[in-house]
């Protein structure tokens, strides 16, 4: 069975990869902490397995956390110039190969969602081919195999390694930006142990109208979008809002149904995405790619959609949900 280990073992060799050419670039800027960075979160992936087992300490991977931090923060991670093609070279690859350029893109999709409806089919035996559990993270990794062999074999680039020769030039151009969504979605849980949704939640009804169901609804849905812009992730901000506002207001003291209540919740959250830098991946990774002179030009660009939105997800779920 292709489990989820497999996965993030594969994600480990690609990160210890890059490493591996940031350290043999000898014109990199900061090749030593560069290629330590991706080199010590390459590790750590592997030894999650035996974390997650239990057969190994956890205060290791906190510590090699910390490492990261500090090579980051002290700017270790300026990126090298990698080889690459030129600006004109693409336009003649363009032309010379049109609509076959996006045959790559397309098959990580396409591979997913053909393996997850065909999940339950795939067994050998008993036995399922793709871990029931996460058979869609599985899915998007073959797809992404997929798609780095379709490039290779239609494009036949000169150096059949480019696909990761290009990975760690994109990868280099985003930088720690890379881990944040793994980071804040952990930060979502820490948060969430550590009691800030109940101490959230007894503030919010302490100034809330008793009784007002659209007090509720605005300060559930103005919630998850403040949340959202100060944790950069909706799915950090959903545990805190729900167990604060969402459980035991809307759906318990004003039995609201809880399908359509948390599904619009995470719809208001997402507005606070398209309005905050903490979404780096959203918002700051474009910018740099795009190499924008405004590096929050698409934040300013989102914001006019994303306050209607959530004057629109607020009235929802007021008039849908109860």
């Amino acid at each position: 069975m292709i489990n989820v280990e497999a996965v993030y073992w594969l994600i480990g060799a690609l990160f210890i990869a890059w490493a591996s050419l940031i350290a043999r670039d000898e014109n990199h800027p900061h090749r030593v902490g560069a290629s330590s960075f991706w080199g010590l979160l390459g590790l750590c992936f592997f030894y999650g397995t035996w974390v997650t087992a239990g057969t190994a300490p956890a205060w290791i991977l906190g510590v090699a956390v910390l490492v990261l931090v500090a090579l980051a923060a002290t700017g270790r991670l300026k990126h090298g110039r990698a080889k690459t093609s030129t600006p004109a070279e693409r336009v003649q690859y363009a032309a010379k190969f049109g609509n076959r350029l996006f045959v790559p893109a397309l098959a990580i999709p396409v591979v997913t969602v053909v393996l997850v409806l065909a999940a339950p089919a795939l067994t050998i035996g008993k036995t399922p081919i793709l871990d029931p559990k996460n058979t869609t993270l599985v899915a998007l990794a073959i797809g992404a195999i997929v798609a780095a062999v379709l490039a290779v074999v239609l494009l036949k680039p000169k150096n059949k390694l480019n696909p990761i020769i290009e990975s760690r030039r994109i990868l280099e151009s985003i930088g720690w930006a890379a881990l944040l969504p793994q980071m804040l979605s952990t930060l979502g849980i820490l948060f969430t142990k550590a009691g800030v949704g109940t101490a959230v939640g007894t503030l919010a009804t302490a100034v809330m109208p008793k009784g007002s169901l659209i007090a509720g609804v605005i300060v559930y849905c103005l919630g998850m979008f403040i949340f959202t812009i100060l944790m950069g992730n909706g799915f950090a901000a959903f545990p805190i809002m729900t167990a604060a506002i969402g459980w035991p207001v809307l759906v318990q003291q004003f039995h609201g149904n809880p399908a359509i209540v948390f599904a619009i919740g995470m719809l208001a959250g997402f507005c606070g995405t398209l309005c905050t830098p903490m979404a780096a991946n959203f918002n700051l990774v474009p910018s740099a790619l795009l190499e924008m002179k405004n590096k929050y030009g698409v934040i300013t660009a989102q914001v006019g959609t994303a306050i209607p939105l959530l004057v629109v997800n607020t009235a929802l779920m007021y008039f849908l949900a109860f």
